[in-house]
């Protein structure tokens, strides 16, 4: 009974009045049964019958049959509650990611491509209502996972990000952001958004960064810019290694900022700078709140009324009590 709830609870303010009838019936017990004075007992029996002593039972029997009732009335039930969650308007996101050489810059730890792809899985994991898609880009782009409701593809995606000689080396802001544009522009969630991450300026590709951009701001895609890099001077790779390995050297760290933030206001997003992990897992986070999807709850209750027995033991109780002053105490009372 720990899950009872009360539809009308007021009904038990009449419980007050119970202490009422208790003291109405100690002041007229004495005017309910005949009385006979005489001068003196002597030669009477004096001890009660067991009827008599029993006769308070009739009353307690009415004020149990009254607090019933109106248990009954405050109608007590059981609920069951059952809820499923239904997404009613998703959005679809693709993460444009540049894997250009100067992303192994060591200014963020253990680099700048190792940093990004934890802080992408967290955001991807905290999304589980969105469509995810993921597209890479240095000189040239493509789309390395098309838009999708599977979390664990994009994720596996995300991981498997690496420096290698698929795409030649180089910035093409443009191609990046013109492949992320195409991922969406034929979609049909409410909201569709581009998170746009580089590192340096725009170098490569035969599409301008500013036509991509219009071409984002005309499907209503809105896209959000991240420049990542420290201030100042960073390791970057500049040359590898007879054995293989990567060789580093202090570099001056350029990002077009003015760009970036050129395609994030045409388009309706916004510009962040990650000079370090915790700001680039700051970012994500914002970008995470800004971008929310609604979510639809229902409920279903299903309601099991308890009134009926506490109204038939009230009835029973009634019943008993007539019956009993009608016949074993009717000469009493």
């Amino acid at each position: 009974m720990g899950n009872v709830t009360f539809l009308d609870p007021g009904f038990f303010w009449l419980f007050l009045l119970l202490p009422l009838l208790i003291v109405w019936q100690i002041w007229k017990r004495n005017q309910q049964t005949a009385t006979l004075k005489i001068s003196s007992l002597k030669g009477f029996k004096t001890s009660k019958s067991f009827l008599a002593k029993l006769k308070p039972f009739l009353f307690a029997l009415r004020l149990l049959a009254l607090s019933s009732l109106i248990v009954a009335m405050a109608r007590p039930r059981t609920v069951d509650v059952s809820s499923k969650t239904k997404t009613t308007k998703g959005i679809d996101i693709v993460m444009a990611i540049d894997v250009s050489g100067s992303m192994l810059a060591k200014d963020l730890k253990p680099n700048r491509m190792e940093g990004l792809k934890t802080v992408a899985e967290s955001f991807v994991e905290a999304r589980p209502n969105d469509r995810i898609g993921l597209v890479v880009y240095a000189s040239e782009a493509y789309t390395k996972t098309p838009v999708t409701s599977d979390k664990a593809v994009v994720l596996e995606a995300i991981r498997s990000i690496k420096y290698d000689n698929v795409l030649q080396d180089g910035t093409g802001i443009g191609m990046g952001l013109a492949t992320a544009v195409n991922r969406l522009k034929d979609s049909e969630a409410k909201s569709k958004i581009i998170i746009l991450l580089t590192d340096g300026v725009n170098n490569s590709g035969f599409i301008e960064p500013e036509t991509a951009s219009e071409i984002a701001k005309e499907y209503g895609i809105k896209v959000y810019t991240i420049g990542i890099g420290t201030n100042g001077m960073a390791e970057f790779p500049y040359a590898i290694a007879p054995n293989g390995q990567f060789l580093f050297r202090m570099m001056k760290v350029e990002i077009d900022e003015r760009l970036m933030k050129s395609i994030a206001e045409k388009t309706g997003g916004k510009y962040f700078r990650a000079t370090s992990n915790k700001k680039l897992e700051t970012i994500y986070d914002e970008i995470n709140k800004l971008e929310t999807t609604e979510i639809e709850e229902l409920k279903f209750y299903d309601f099991d009324e308890k009134f009926r027995p506490f109204a038939l033991l009230a009835g029973m109780l009634l019943l008993i009590e007539i019956g009993l002053r009608n016949t074993l105490f009717k000469s009493f009372i």
